[in-house]
């Protein structure tokens, strides 16, 4: 008799335990509902909370956790150097973090990561997520483009700087006046600029229209253009600047004439990504 109700009680016992973790679940999106409705409302510490909470309930549900790392990045300030702020941008990097370790193919989560990077100017770590965002997806224009604005951002500095140094002003007819700081800056920014460049390229294959990558290819190829031994190619360099700047600004018109065509005309809501 006994051995005949043995089977019975493991079987009674699996349903209660796939009953149990079905009713968890189920308060883990439920949490998750809740925190969504706070999250709208801005109201991200509240969202914060129950998103959690959703997580603690269940650790391997991914939604819950990238809202929960995506409410600590909306409080995150970019530039405001505290504790409260710096333990924000940490929260948010740890659970993107965990997303990716759960699914090395979450592009998303990726993709943030990269976000929190560039967001705290950290540009070599955040050039290495925009990398490991392109192996997964090769025709990312945003990808392309970011990386395009990194190389500016990390050379700009540096070729203002060594103008002040110089005495230089932004009206001066050629080239940096000192040819050993040249050729430093064309040895050790020169290659960064070139790959800033092909990304951007790559970025408008994919997005012929991407005006803000025309903009950076004006900017990295008119300081590029100071780095040129002769005034020939200084001149050719700039040329080809101002062709990108005109091109950007022709871009702008292009599609504020499209939206007011399509909207009846009048200005209208700009949900475009690249802009």
């Amino acid at each position: 008799m006994t051995t005949m109700r043995k089977p019975v009680l493991i079987l009674a016992t699996a349903v209660l335990a796939l009953l149990g973790a079905s009713c968890t679940k189920l308060k883990s999106r439920d949490q998750l509902n809740k925190g969504i409705e706070s999250f709208r409302n801005a109201q991200y510490p509240d969202a914060v909370e129950h998103f959690k909470t959703a997580v603690q309930l269940d650790p391997s549900y991914a939604t819950a956790r990238m809202y929960l790392a995506t409410s600590y990045m909306q409080q995150y300030i970019p530039g405001a150097d505290s504790p409260e702020n710096n333990q924000f941008w940490d929260a948010a990097y740890s659970q993107f973090k965990t997303v990716v370790d759960q699914d090395s193919k979450n592009s998303m989560a990726i993709t943030s990561i990269a976000s929190l990077y560039l967001q705290k100017k950290d540009w070599e770590n955040a050039r290495r997520w925009y990398a490991r965002l392109l192996a997964l997806e090769p025709n990312n224009k945003d990808a392309y483009y970011s990386l395009g604005y990194i190389a500016y951002s990390q050379w700009y500095p540096e070729y203002n700087k060594e103008r002040m140094a110089l005495s230089m002003k932004e009206d001066d007819p050629f080239p940096f006046k000192d040819a050993k700081a040249r050729e430093q800056l064309l040895a050790q920014y020169g290659p960064m600029i070139d790959e800033g460049l092909k990304n951007l390229d790559k970025c408008l294959q994919i997005d012929p229209e991407y005006e803000d990558a025309m903009s950076y290819e004006n900017l990295l190829i008119r300081q590029r253009a100071y780095l040129a031994d002769n005034k020939d190619d200084f001149v050719a360099q700039s040329k080809v600047a101002d062709g990108w700047m005109n091109k950007a600004l022709d871009t702008i018109k292009v599609k504020a004439d499209r939206k007011a065509k399509k909207s009846g005309g009048g200005i209208v809501a700009d949900t475009d990504s690249s802009q």
